[in-house]
């Protein structure tokens, strides 16, 4: 279920969150089908919103895992 309160635009989840600017938000939107973040963006009218919640998922889910003992140098 959508909470939405949870709802972002592009501008203000880009102003919340420093590390990412809205060029590169709208980027990973573009290509949305092929990274995964579909899930995060709800399209209404032309709009699009960000469902923080979800998006907190997808950005976990971009973590790099730590390279293991065995392949250290």
């Amino acid at each position: 279920m959508i909470d939405y309160k949870e709802l972002r635009t592009v501008k203000q989840l880009a102003a919340e969150a420093p590390f990412v600017t809205e060029s590169k938000l709208r980027w990973w939107i573009f290509h949305a089908e092929t990274n995964g973040m579909a899930s995060a963006l709800i399209k209404i009218g032309g709009r699009v919103y960000i469902d923080r919640a979800e998006f907190n998922k997808w950005l976990e889910g971009q973590r790099m895992a730590p390279k293991s003992q065995n392949q250290a140098a």
